[in-house]
This record gives C-alpha cells, sequence and structure tokens, in this order.
C-alpha cells in the first residue's frame, strides 16, 4: 500500500518528524549535524523555513515550498539520510531495516499538514514556539536555544516573554 500524501506546488506545510527512540536526545546533541544537513539540502532542494523547533527526540517545521515543487518527501529523506550518514554507529538495526540498507536513527514516517490560511498558519507557527513548553523543558519559550522563535524576536514580531503566565499577579501594590 502507497501512503498518499497532500502536494501543493508552492504550498506551505507543518511537519513533524521523529526519531526511532522517543528516549533519544541525539537531535540536539548533534544539533550542528542537523543544521548542516538542512543547509546542505536546501541549497540543492530550496524550500523557505517559517518556522522550526527542534527538541530532543523530535522537531517540528513549517516550510514554504517553491512555486514549481511540492516534493518534501524528497527533502525530509536526504535530511535524514545526510545527518544519519553523519551520526556514529550506535543503534540495533532490525532485520528489515538492515535489508533496505536504513539505519534505525529515524521513524520511517512523518506526519504532514497543509496550511491553509493566514490563521492555520499563525496557529500553527504558535504551536511549533510554545512546544518546549508544552514539553517542560522551559519555562519561556525563548529559553529553548533550538527555535526560531529567536529569528522572530530580533525581527520584532515576538517578545522575549511571548506566551509566558505572569507568576505572580500583583493587587494594591503587593505580591499575591
Amino acid at each position: 500500500m502507497r501512503y498518499r500524501r497532500t502536494t501543493v506546488p508552492g504550498g506551505t506545510y507543518f511537519f513533524t518528524v521523529n526519531l526511532a527512540s522517543r528516549a533519544s536526545d541525539l537531535l540536539v546533541k548533534r544539533i550542528d549535524v542537523l543544521r548542516e544537513a538542512v543547509k546542505t539540502v536546501k541549497q540543492r532542494y530550496p524550500f523557505r523555513i517559517l518556522a522550526w523547533v527542534v527538541l530532543p527526540e523530535h522537531m517540528h517545521a513549517i516550510w514554504e515550498m517553491p512555486t514549481d515543487d511540492a516534493d518534501y518527501s524528497k527533502r525530509w529523506m536526504l535530511i535524514k539520510q545526510r545527518f544519519s550518514w553523519a551520526i556514529e554507529r550506535y543503534e540495533a538495526i532490525g532485520a528489515s531495516r538492515r535489508s533496505k540498507g536504513e539505519r534505525g536513527i529515524w521513524q520511517r514516517r512523518f506526519w504532514e499538514h497543509c496550511i491553509k490560511g493566514e490563521q492555520d498558519l499563525a496557529r500553527h507557527v504558535d504551536y511549533v514556539h510554545v512546544n518546549p513548553v508544552k514539553h517542560g523543558y522551559v519555562e519561556r519559550a525563548s529559553d529553548w536555544p533550538y527555535s526560531s522563535i529567536h529569528r522572530y524576536i530580533r525581527q520584532g514580531m515576538l517578545t522575549p516573554d511571548w506566551a509566558c503566565e505572569p507568576d505572580a499577579t500583583i493587587q494594591d501594590g503587593e505580591r499575591s
């Protein structure tokens, strides 16, 4: 059975990509290798990164594809492949993966959602940026180093305390 994906040339997509082991921290431990893999693939097969967050064992990204191209699957395959080639072999590899020449680093599939309009895009960008808080890695989204939130802050689109809950309320001049 062939897995069918939505493909719209020039479309904007939200992705979730996972490592095979949800207990791994390989993505942040080897962020340099991931960045180089993305850079290399992006040079050959362009796409625009609207948002991205890398957590220890998974990542979320929002890409805008070129107007004449919708092949994000090829890009993800190449990013995963380049990352895998650069990482030392440590994982146990099952017979099925071994027969296909695969490593055991990544989940085979990824999840994608075709963005439908500005409100959908804004909701997904927020989701990407708040994800390290949701998973309990930091209290403020801007404290997570592997996130496009820093570009949004530099560009004045967000503040460093974006999405933060106030730690205390002030009533009659005193903290409660």
